[in-house]
This record gives structure tokens, sequence and C-alpha cells, in this order.
């Protein structure tokens, strides 16, 4: 499986718009967080990328349970060439992995086009203003490959401490730093045929 990197969106970008269903039915809106420091996370339930980081996603939307910042994932992939990736799939996935944030379908995937989406597991987070402050990786970790398919997270496991050190510096009054943020490295997020954006390839 190639790897994929993220794109890197510009810092200062205002967070592009999404208005999507959560697992619960509910419709999830950029809105629904005004005023909000905000972290938006590209994820998925197959990607073996996102199943290395998934316990420390559920461990970061508890420990920030509590304060101003607001997270949301939205997952993206094509649910008809990738099932495990559907609606229902997801909703289980959330509650197995005890996920505290809403979880999203993108089933357009106009939102992952708009946040230039490219990889999963990806980061995006927005000060109160919802201008990007850090884009790119959780942290420096990554799964080891046993075998085709099959990875491990026993030896290297995620830690978030990149993303907590952003989120961090934005809830104490900082600006997380320019300098060392790093692009995301996954699996790439699996389009529609002919929905490829222009910056996939």
């Amino acid at each position: 499986m190639a790897l994929t990197e993220s794109t890197m969106l510009p810092l200062g970008t205002t967070a592009p718009d999404f208005s999507l269903t959560d697992t619960g039915g509910e419709v999830v809106s950029r809105n629904d967080f005004a005023d909000c420091p905000m972290l938006v996370m590209f994820i998925c339930n197959h990607c073996p990328y996102v199943k290395h980081v998934a316990p420390e996603l559920s461990k970061l939307g508890k420990d920030f349970a509590d304060s101003p910042l607001a997270m949301v994932a939205i997952q993206s992939n094509d649910v008809q060439q990738y099932p495990d990736d559907s609606l229902a799939k997801m909703e289980q996935e959330s509650l197995v992995r005890e996920y505290t944030f809403p979880y999203l379908l993108d089933e357009t995937q106009e939102v992952a086009k708009a946040y230039a989406a490219a990889c999963t597991p990806d980061f995006y987070l927005f000060d109160r203003n919802h201008k990007l402050v850090y884009r790119g990786r959780i942290d420096a970790s990554m799964p080891t490959r046993i075998s085709s398919g099959v990875y491990d997270s026993t030896e290297n496991p995620a830690t978030g401490a990149e993303v907590r050190a952003a989120i961090k510096d934005l809830l104490t009054g900082g600006t997380p730093a320019n300098e060392g943020q790093s692009p995301a490295s996954g699996c790439n997020i699996k389009w529609k045929p002919g929905n490829e954006p222009d910056y996939f390839g």
C-alpha cells in the first residue's frame, strides 16, 4: 500500500463550510462550532494508519471534552467500493472506539475537496475565528507493516504529541509554531471513479 501525504493547506485558510450527517442521523455544520477553536480530522474505518491512531483519537476527545475545543471527524471514502466505511459501520466504529466527537459522512466527497484532503488520517486545527493554525500529522509515529494488510502498533504507539502541543498552544492564547509542521501520511482517500480532484495523483 503506497503512502500518500497530505497537501498542507496554507496556514491562515478559513475553514471550508460543511453540513454533513453524523452516525446518529443528525446534521452537523461548521457553524455549530462558531467562536470555538476546531479540530477537523479526516479518518475512516478500514485504513491501517487510522487504526494506528484511533486509540489516541478516543483519548484526545476525552482529554479535551471539557475544553473550548470542538472536534469533528469526517469520512470521505467511496462507500460503494469500501463498504467497511459505510455510515452503519461508522456508527459501530464510533461506539467501539468510544469517540466523543461527531463522526460525519462526506458522501459526495465535496468537503474533502474543499479541505484539499488527500489521505487518512489528516488533521486541521483552526482558531476561534476558524483560521487554520496547524495541519498535517498527529505525531511522528507509524504502524509497523508485518505483511500485506497486517500492521502492528505496539512498538510505536501514537501519542498525539504534535497535535496536542498545537491544541495546548492555541488554548493558552498562543499560536502553534509554523516550523516543524509535517505532512500526514496514510492511505489515499478512496475517490469515486471520475471524482478525483486535481491535486490527486
